[in-house]
C-alpha cells in the first residue's frame, strides 16, 4: 500500500474516533486523538521524505 493511502486510513480512522468522542462531550480525549494523529502523520511523512532521499 501506498504511504499516502496509509496515511489517510489511519488520520480517516482517528477523525471518526476524534468524532464519536466529541459526541459524547469527552473534549480532552477528542484532542488528543486528534493530536496523536496529527503526530503520527507527520513522522510518516518525514519518514517517506527521508526513504525517497536516498
Amino acid at each position: 500500500m501506498p504511504p499516502y493511502k496509509k496515511m489517510y486510513f489511519h488520520l480517516f480512522n482517528a477523525i471518526t474516533d476524534a468524532l464519536e468522542k466529541l459526541s459524547e462531550q469527552d473534549f480532552d480525549q477528542a484532542r488528543e486523538i486528534l493530536i496523536r494523529a496529527q503526530q503520527w502523520g507527520e513522522s510518516m511523512y518525514i519518514e517517506s521524505e527521508e526513504n525517497r532521499n536516498k
